[in-house]
């Protein structure tokens, strides 16, 4: 088993990137970055999201996260919720292959926020909608869970000036977490851990200058409650603006709830595949 995981793995990374630079060069442009690289000033959000999973069978699960997200003021950037930033809601259904791999697709919807609100030359929200799958590997390091987490979004997106048009891009992600147990021996009920991560984004298309999108270091501490997980903390994102040489950081204040349910009246433990 474990020797097919690991092929598995191989396969993934392999696929993952012969998808992204194939399609990275077909759609490479020409553009004149400056020698010295700006980095702008570090704005701040917060992020509160609703995490559900309802296991309908021994290999079917549904998948939904809905996050209320908002950003810095434009007169502050440290206030953390002075202005709307997004309405989230991702939907999926997840099949287990095994009890270490499985995999997610379905739709997400999207509103986001105008930047400047009263400016009549912005659209209040714009609805970006995508269809996302997902590849989720789970192991065991002694008492440690890591999750290896393969996600590819098909999105068609525009900004919130008014008229204007939407375009597509496609954006493949690599999350890896660690979930450190620390009152008990492992992950399950009424477990206090930790759980540090760091994703990469990489995205392409026809007006993307630079195919790394951003970077997410996120470490959030949570508890286990029954079908429950409760956990928060800081993340720390950079990552390049449309600006050829300008990047940007922000620092996230995220606190969240995960509920798990098994509609087969035998429910077994919820903590080995929680993805967040």
């Amino acid at each position: 088993m474990k020797k097919d995981m690991g092929r598995i793995f191989k396969t993934g990374i392999l696929i993952l990137a012969g998808m992204f630079f194939m399609q990275n060069l077909t759609e490479a442009q020409q553009v004149t970055i400056p020698a010295e690289k700006t980095n702008l000033p570090a704005t701040t959000e917060s992020w509160n999201g609703l995490y559900l999973k309802f296991r309908l069978s021994d290999r079917w699960w549904w998948y939904q996260e809905n996050h209320y997200r908002r950003r810095n003021s434009i007169d502050n950037r440290s206030d953390f919720v002075g202005r709307m930033s997004q309405f989230y809601n991702r939907f999926g259904m997840v099949y287990m292959f095994t009890d270490n791999f499985e995999v997610t697709f379905g739709p997400t919807l999207v509103w986001n926020f105008t930047p400047d609100p009263g400016n009549p030359e912005f659209a209040n929200s714009v609805l970006e909608p995508r269809f996302w799958h997902q590849w989720l590997f789970t192991q065991s390091v002694g008492r440690i869970k890591i999750l290896h987490q393969f996600r590819f979004e098909h999105r068609f997106k525009r900004d919130n000036n008014i008229g204007a048009d939407y375009n597509y891009t496609d954006r493949f992600r690599y999350k890896i977490t660690a979930y450190l147990p620390l009152n008990k021996p492992r992950m399950e009920n009424n477990t206090l851990f930790i759980a540090p991560s760091n994703e990469i984004f990489m995205e392409t298309g026809r007006n993307k200058w630079n195919i790394l999108e951003e970077n997410r270091v996120y470490t959030a501490v949570g508890y286990t409650y029954n079908n429950m997980m409760f956990f928060g903390g800081h993340m720390w994102t950079y990552g390049p603006t449309n600006t050829p040489g300008t990047y940007r950081n922000r620092h996230i204040i995220r606190l969240n709830v995960m509920y798990t349910f098994d509609f087969r009246n035998n429910r077994k433990e919820i903590t080995r595949n929680f993805s967040f």
